[in-house]
């Protein structure tokens, strides 16, 4: 049977589900697995069982469609109990791709553990350059999102909470880097990330943090008070968006003959 290590820094919810999967992983794929990592909230105090999804990292030698096929199966079975598709990368994948995907990977480095094999962040060179960048096209391209989302549903409470909560979901790792841009600590913790971006740039970071509770199942919006709290998300995510330009200290100038239009 595979070792696999500090499993007790998991939720025992967690590693109740996450153990037998990643023994019958090893054994379908054995040494073309390098290293698996689990991250994001199942290894921190935000892991909520049954609503929660756990992140799995899984570094092979060789990522082919033979591979894949040799764990369909249970893959299948495991989405079905919250534990989302792992992304298969190799060693060489990672390296040419985190000047790519800065936000995805510096978190991964950031909010992880090592559960089998070799600590896969100690070679990967993360720049920042790309960092910013990323943030914009993230924040840019949710705004645009969401208001396509509002012309395509209107103020259906359903599927406005279901945008909302994809959105916000997505933008958690953006808020991080934004803070990471900004020199300050990035919490593993969604609600203390929520409240810190709103100290930092200004925001109301009530109607993210009501975004979150409805996430968690924990709040509701009226039919009444759903174009309000639309718009408020609508608005905070497109200061968010404005203010990602100056991260670098100098935004982008309009020219001369649109700056009064």
């Amino acid at each position: 049977m595979a070792e696999l290590m500090r499993l007790e820094r998991l939720s025992s919810p967690a590693r109740e589900l996450v153990e037998p999967y990643l023994q019958q992983m090893i054994d379908l794929l054995g040494e073309n697995i390098k290293s698996i990592v689990i991250f994001g909230s199942a290894i921190g105090k935000d892991f909520v069982p049954r609503k929660s999804n756990i992140n799995l990292l899984i570094v092979c030698e060789r990522v082919g469609l033979a591979d894949l096929k040799m764990v369909l199966a249970l893959v299948s079975e495991g989405r079905k109990r919250g534990i989302v598709a792992p992304l298969f990368l190799t060693r060489t994948h990672m390296m040419t791709s985190s000047d790519v995907f800065p936000i995805e990977f510096i978190d991964m480095r950031d909010f992880h553990e090592v559960i089998y094999g070799e600590e896969v962040f100690d070679f990967l060179d993360i720049g920042t350059e790309n960092l910013r960048l990323e943030c914009e096209e993230q924040l840019k391209g949710k705004l645009i999102r969401l208001r396509q989302a509002y012309l395509e549903i209107g103020t259906n409470v359903k599927q406005v909470e279901s945008v909302v909560i994809e959105s916000l979901t997505s933008l958690i790792p953006v808020f991080r880097a934004m803070l990471r841009l900004k020199g300050r600590e990035a919490p593993l913790e969604k609600a203390k990330v929520l409240r810190a971006v709103g100290e930092e740039f200004g925001l109301d970071s009530e109607v993210f943090s009501q975004a979150l509770e409805i996430k968690l199942e924990r709040a509701k919006i009226s039919k009444e008070k759903i174009e309000d709290f639309f718009g408020r998300y609508l608005s905070e995510v497109e200061k968010l968006a404005m203010a990602v330009d100056k991260l670098q200290g100098t935004p982008r100038q309009l020219p001369e003959e649109k700056r009064d239009q």
